[in-house]
Protein backbone atom coordinates (compact mmCIF):
# COMPACT_ATOMS: atom_id res chain seq x y z
CA UNK A 1 0.00 0.00 0.00
CA UNK A 2 1.22 3.79 -0.76
CA UNK A 3 2.24 5.88 1.73
CA UNK A 4 -1.40 7.96 2.26
CA UNK A 5 0.42 10.96 4.79
CA UNK A 6 2.73 11.71 2.07
CA UNK A 7 0.33 11.70 -1.04
CA UNK A 8 -1.92 13.96 1.51
CA UNK A 9 0.62 16.01 2.15
CA UNK A 10 1.03 16.60 -1.74
CA UNK A 11 -2.38 16.77 -2.35
CA UNK A 12 -3.10 19.44 0.45
CA UNK A 13 0.01 21.53 -1.15
CA UNK A 14 -2.31 21.34 -4.64
CA UNK A 15 -5.30 22.28 -3.26
CA UNK A 16 -4.04 25.52 -1.67
CA UNK A 17 -2.24 26.33 -5.01
CA UNK A 18 -5.68 25.70 -6.60
CA UNK A 19 -7.53 27.43 -4.45
CA UNK A 20 -5.18 30.66 -4.48
CA UNK A 21 -5.72 30.42 -8.60
CA UNK A 22 -9.28 30.25 -8.48
CA UNK A 23 -9.34 33.47 -6.32
CA UNK A 24 -6.91 35.32 -8.66
CA UNK A 25 -9.07 33.88 -11.26
CA UNK A 26 -12.27 34.89 -9.80
CA UNK A 27 -10.73 38.29 -9.08
CA UNK A 28 -9.53 39.00 -12.56
CA UNK A 29 -12.89 38.02 -13.99
CA UNK A 30 -14.72 40.21 -11.88
CA UNK A 31 -12.20 43.26 -12.83
CA UNK A 32 -12.63 42.73 -16.82
CA UNK A 33 -16.37 42.77 -16.00
CA UNK A 34 -16.44 45.50 -14.27
CA UNK A 35 -14.23 47.19 -16.61
CA UNK A 36 -16.35 46.14 -19.26
CA UNK A 37 -19.83 47.61 -17.74
CA UNK A 38 -18.09 50.55 -17.18
CA UNK A 39 -17.04 51.84 -20.23
CA UNK A 40 -19.01 52.23 -23.68
CA UNK A 41 -16.83 49.66 -25.22
CA UNK A 42 -17.93 47.81 -28.22
CA UNK A 43 -15.63 44.83 -28.23
CA UNK A 44 -16.68 44.35 -31.90
CA UNK A 45 -15.44 47.65 -33.64
CA UNK A 46 -12.63 48.77 -30.25
CA UNK A 47 -9.65 46.89 -31.14
CA UNK A 48 -8.93 45.96 -28.02
CA UNK A 49 -12.58 44.37 -27.73
CA UNK A 50 -11.20 41.00 -28.75
CA UNK A 51 -8.29 41.42 -26.55
CA UNK A 52 -10.43 42.00 -23.58
CA UNK A 53 -12.72 39.03 -24.46
CA UNK A 54 -10.36 36.80 -25.21
CA UNK A 55 -8.46 37.54 -22.32
CA UNK A 56 -11.83 36.71 -20.18
CA UNK A 57 -12.60 33.43 -22.16
CA UNK A 58 -9.38 32.11 -20.84
CA UNK A 59 -9.31 33.11 -17.71
CA UNK A 60 -12.74 31.31 -17.26
CA UNK A 61 -11.93 28.36 -18.77
CA UNK A 62 -8.64 28.06 -16.64
CA UNK A 63 -11.36 28.60 -14.08
CA UNK A 64 -13.66 25.84 -14.87
CA UNK A 65 -10.24 23.86 -15.26
CA UNK A 66 -9.58 24.67 -11.96
CA UNK A 67 -12.61 23.91 -10.59
CA UNK A 68 -12.10 20.49 -11.74
CA UNK A 69 -8.78 20.09 -10.78
CA UNK A 70 -10.50 21.02 -6.94
CA UNK A 71 -13.37 18.49 -7.49
CA UNK A 72 -10.60 15.78 -8.05
CA UNK A 73 -8.16 16.71 -5.27
CA UNK A 74 -10.67 16.38 -2.59
CA UNK A 75 -12.39 12.99 -4.02
CA UNK A 76 -8.65 11.72 -3.55
CA UNK A 77 -8.42 13.10 0.38
CA UNK A 78 -11.91 11.48 0.80
CA UNK A 79 -10.63 8.33 -0.77
CA UNK A 80 -7.56 8.81 1.81
CA UNK A 81 -9.65 9.35 4.57
CA UNK A 82 -11.57 5.95 3.33
CA UNK A 83 -8.79 4.07 3.30
CA UNK A 84 -9.14 3.47 -0.88
CA UNK A 85 -6.43 5.29 -2.12
CA UNK A 86 -4.11 4.09 -4.19
CA UNK A 87 -6.57 1.76 -5.51
CA UNK A 88 -8.03 1.55 -9.34
CA UNK A 89 -11.40 2.39 -8.85
CA UNK A 90 -12.43 0.17 -11.49
CA UNK A 91 -10.08 -3.08 -11.04
CA UNK A 92 -8.95 -2.49 -7.47
CA UNK A 93 -5.68 -2.83 -8.41
CA UNK A 94 -3.23 -1.04 -6.50
CA UNK A 95 -2.01 2.22 -8.48
CA UNK A 96 1.79 2.64 -9.04
CA UNK A 97 3.66 5.20 -6.71
CA UNK A 98 4.92 6.64 -10.19
CA UNK A 99 1.36 7.53 -11.42
CA UNK A 100 0.38 8.65 -7.96
CA UNK A 101 3.27 10.82 -7.42
CA UNK A 102 2.84 12.39 -11.26
CA UNK A 103 -0.87 12.25 -10.95
CA UNK A 104 -1.66 12.01 -7.15
CA UNK A 105 -5.62 12.33 -7.36
CA UNK A 106 -5.86 10.03 -10.13
CA UNK A 107 -8.67 7.39 -8.79
CA UNK A 108 -7.85 4.65 -11.69
CA UNK A 109 -4.58 2.33 -12.84
CA UNK A 110 -2.80 3.28 -15.88
CA UNK A 111 -4.52 0.50 -18.06
CA UNK A 112 -8.15 2.32 -17.22
CA UNK A 113 -6.71 5.33 -17.57
CA UNK A 114 -5.67 4.52 -21.06
CA UNK A 115 -8.94 2.65 -22.06
CA UNK A 116 -6.66 -0.75 -23.25
CA UNK A 117 -8.54 -2.04 -20.18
Amino acid sequence: MVDSGRFRRLLEDEKQQKLELLAALSSDITSVNRARQDSNVDDEHDPEGSTIAFELSQASALLEQSKRGLAQIDAALERIAAGSYGLCAVCGAVIPEGRLEARPWTPVCVEHASGRA
